[in-house]
């Protein structure tokens, strides 16, 4: 089978794209579209956790949430910087997988990393269909570019109703153990804000999202590029 994806998503760490947009993923999916997820860090700098116990998070993540692959480019995690050698890991990955759609953290976020990631997601989009940029692979030309948000919402300017994948993207979410719950004895262990309560706020969150629309559970997206139709009616 080509390695080729119809879906990739880019995220920081490990749980980003999950926090984000794992029903619509999931609903991908289900649906018979490949769909990826690339990590840029291992998130070695988070409070709670180690680099392997994230490692096997993820993994069991990309089970429930069906993944064709999940990679991690080994990015220093808070040294995420708009500098040519990381924009050039990621326009690999892009050519690699040649997929149509590609998300991105949104570009306005508490988290730095989150908004560097955004950013460092758009220039390698850009880059990707440059025949003379790395000649060496194959220039890819994706479809659309959009963005997800994780902490901080912003403009909407589309949903995915994820109301019967709402169960499961909670599932996935519950595998990073060391990131979402507290009191799992480890000595150093840190109070946080994602272990108080956060996905009982990511639940809030989709279901006041979905509130626009009437519908229980859903993402929100946002796009640079406005979309084409050929009619409203």
């Amino acid at each position: 089978m080509s390695d080729r994806l119809d879906i990739l998503v880019f995220g920081a760490h490990a749980d980003d794209a999950e926090i984000g947009m794992g029903g619509t993923i999931i609903k991908h999916v289900d649906a018979g579209y490949r769909v990826g997820i690339c990590d840029l860090t291992y998130a070695e700098m988070s409070s709670n956790g180690t680099v392997e116990g994230r490692r096997q998070e993820a993994e069991a993540a990309a089970g429930v949430l069906g993944l064709a692959m999940r990679s991690n480019l080994g990015l220093p995690d808070r040294g995420l910087f708009a500098t040519p050698e990381h924009v050039r890991r990621i326009t690999e990955e892009i050519r690699r997988y040649a997929p149509r759609i590609v998300f991105a953290p949104y570009w306005e976020d508490r988290h730095p990393d989150h908004v560097a990631c955004s950013r460092l997601v758009e220039e390698a989009v850009f880059n990707a269909k440059l025949r003379r940029y790395m000649p060496e692979m194959p220039a890819v030309q994706v479809d659309q570019l959009y963005f997800y948000f994780i902490n901080d919402m912003g403009r909407t300017d589309v949903m995915v109703d994820i109301t019967a994948e709402q169960e499961r993207k909670e599932q996935a979410l519950l595998c990073y153990r060391s990131q979402f719950e507290s009191g799992l004895g480890e000595e150093d262990a840190v109070s946080t804000p994602l272990n108080q309560g956060y996905i009982e706020r990511v639940r809030s969150r989709d279901k006041l999202t979905g509130q626009r629309r009437l519908i229980p559970y859903a993402e929100g997206f946002a796009a640079r590029s406005p979309f084409l139709v050929d009619k409203f009616m």
